[in-house]
C-alpha cells in the first residue's frame, strides 16, 4: 500500500490509485480511476477525473480541474487555474461523454498560470506554455508559446531558460550548461 498525504478535507475516491510520496491539499478530489505517480503535489481545489494519468513528479497548482482524456507524463507544471478541454463542442443538452477528445502533455512540460488547452493537442516534452496562453494547435517539443490564440515565440530549456540559437543554430542553456540544437524546426539537446 502506498504512502501518501492527504488533508483531511481532500476526497479520494475508492478506486483510485496514488504513487508514494504524493501530497493532497485542501478540498480536492481524486476520482475513482485516477492515476498520481510517486511524488505527485497536488494543490488546493483540484479535481483528477476517471482515467486521468499524472507522471511521477507531477505539480498541480491550486484551481486545476484535470479531465477524462488527459494524460501528463512526469515532471509536468500544471500552472495555478490552468484549463483542459476534453468536448470540442459542448452543449448542455446533448450527452458526449464517448467524445472525449484526448491530450498529452510530455516529460517536463509547462503550462503557466490561467492558460487554456484546447482538447485533442498534445504538448511536446519541454514545451513551455505562457501564463493566460490559449493552446488552439499542437505544440512541438521545447517551444515556447503565448496568447491568444498561443503562438510559438521561441524556444525553452530543459531548466526553464529561453534559448538563444547562434547562425550555426546552436545555443547553451545558461543555467545547466546543456547544449542544444535547432534544425528544420526541431530542437534536440546534444549532451547531458
Amino acid at each position: 500500500m502506498a504512502e501518501y498525504f492527504a488533508h483531511p478535507t481532500a476526497t479520494i475516491d475508492e478506486g483510485a490509485q496514488i504513487g508514494d510520496g504524493v501530497k493532497i491539499w485542501h478540498y480536492s478530489h481524486i476520482m475513482d480511476g485516477a492515476v498520481l505517480g510517486e511524488k505527485c503535489n497536488i494543490g488546493q481545489n483540484v479535481v483528477i477525473s476517471p482515467g486521468v494519468t499524472l507522471g511521477r513528479n507531477c505539480k498541480v497548482q491550486n484551481n486545476v480541474s484535470v479531465y477524462t482524456g488527459v494524460t501528463c507524463d512526469e515532471d509536468v507544471f500544471l500552472g495555478p487555474s490552468c484549463v483542459f478541454t476534453n468536448v470540442t463542442n459542448p452543449r448542455s443538452a446533448v450527452n458526449r461523454h464517448s467524445q472525449y477528445a484526448r491530450t498529452h502533455v510530455g516529460k517536463g512540460a509547462t503550462i503557466g498560470a490561467n492558460a487554456t488547452i484546447v482538447c485533442g493537442h498534445d504538448i511536446g516534452e519541454y514545451a513551455f506554455i505562457g501564463a493566460g496562453a490559449v493552446v488552439t494547435k499542437t505544440v512541438a517539443p521545447y517551444a515556447l508559446v503565448v496568447g491568444n490564440p498561443a503562438r510559438q515565440i521561441g524556444w525553452m530549456s530543459e531548466y526553464g531558460h529561453r534559448l538563444d540559437f547562434d547562425a550555426n543554430g546552436f545555443a547553451l542553456c545558461p543555467e545547466s550548461g546543456s547544449k542544444y540544437q535547432l534544425a528544420d524546426g526541431k530542437v534536440v539537446k546534444i549532451n547531458k
